[in-house]
C-alpha cells in the first residue's frame, strides 16, 4: 500500500513437463518502477559502453521519466544505447501506450532487440505488416545500427546497417521450462558486442546462452559465466554441427 516503500518483485514459477511451464509474478510496488530522475547519474551513465533500456522500466512512472533521462545522457556523451522490448502484459495500461513509448525509445536508440510478436505491439500504431525485414528497415533508417528479431524455437536473425543479416538456429537442448531464455540471450549478445565480435558470433553466444536457461530450473541464479557457454557451444557443435546460417 500506498506509504509502505517498495517491495522486490516475486516470482511464482511451476515446471509441470517438459512441454508445459508456468509463471506468476507479483508487480505490485515493484522497486524497479520506483527509480527517479534524482537517482540517474550522467557521470555513471557516461562511463558505460551500453546503456540498456528495458520495456518494462518504460511501464510506469518514474521508472518512465527515468529511463528518458538516461536515455538523454547516453546521447549526449556517445553511448551506445540498447533497447530490449521485454514486453510484460500485466504492467502495461493499453497496447497503444506500449506502442507510442516503444517506439519513442527505438527511434532514439542503437541496438534494438525484441520478439516478433512484440515488434508487433510496438509497430500497431506505425503499421501491420508483421514483416521481418520491412520492420527491421525501417528501425534501422531511423538510426539502429542492429536490429534483432527472435523467432523463439525458429531461431533469431539480426539485420545491420550496411545491409547485412545474419541468423542462428537453437541450440538443442532438453527444455525445462519456457523463461529466463530470453535473459540469458540479450545479456549473452551484448557482451559479445562490447568485446567487439563479429554479429554472428554475438548470436551464438546468445542463442547459447538462453538454451542453457531454458534447460535449467532455476534463472538468474543459473545465469551461465562466459567460460560456461564457450564450453557448451563446443559441446553442441561436436554433436550437432553448425546452428548457424548465413542469409
Amino acid at each position: 500500500q500506498a506509504g509502505q516503500g517498495e517491495f522486490i518483485g516475486l516470482t511464482y514459477t511451476e515446471i509441470l513437463s517438459p512441454t508445459e511451464s508456468s509463471i506468476l509474478m507479483n508487480r505490485n510496488f515493484a522497486a524497479d518502477l520506483s527509480l527517479t530522475t534524482d537517482e540517474v547519474s550522467e557521470d555513471y551513465i557516461k562511463q558505460a559502453k551500453i546503456f540498456l533500456i528495458s520495456g518494462t522500466a518504460l511501464a510506469a512512472s518514474p521508472s518512465r521519466e527515468a529511463m528518458l533521462l538516461g536515455l538523454r545522457y547516453a546521447k549526449k556523451n556517445n553511448v551506445k544505447v540498447a533497447f530490449v522490448l521485454d514486453y510484460r502484459g500485466y504492467t502495461w495500461k493499453s497496447k497503444e501506450e506500449v506502442s507510442l513509448y516503444y517506439s519513442f525509445i527505438a527511434e532514439n536508440s542503437d541496438i534494438l532487440i525484441g520478439s516478433r510478436s512484440e515488434f508487433d505491439l510496438m509497430e500497431a500504431t506505425l503499421f501491420n505488416d508483421k514483416n521481418d525485414k520491412k520492420s527491421a528497415q525501417f528501425w534501422l533508417d531511423k538510426g539502429n545500427q542492429i536490429v534483432v528479431i527472435t523467432h523463439g524455437k525458429d531461431g533469431s536473425t539480426a539485420y545491420t546497417q550496411n545491409g547485412e543479416s545474419f541468423s542462428i538456429k537453437p541450440f538443442p537442448v532438453k527444455s525445462l521450462k519456457g523463461f529466463g531464455g530470453g535473459d540469458g540471450y540479450t545479456s549473452a549478445f551484448l557482451y559479445g558486442l562490447t568485446e567487439g565480435w563479429d554479429i554472428i558470433d554475438c548470436l551464438e553466444f546468445g542463442s547459447a546462452s538462453a538454451a542453457m536457461l531454458i534447460a535449467s530450473h532455476a534463472c538468474s541464479q543459473d545465469m551461465p559465466d562466459t567460460t560456461a557457454v564457450k564450453a557448451f557451444i563446443k559441446k553442441e557443435k561436436e554433436e550437432y554441427g553448425e546452428m548457424i546460417a548465413r542469409v
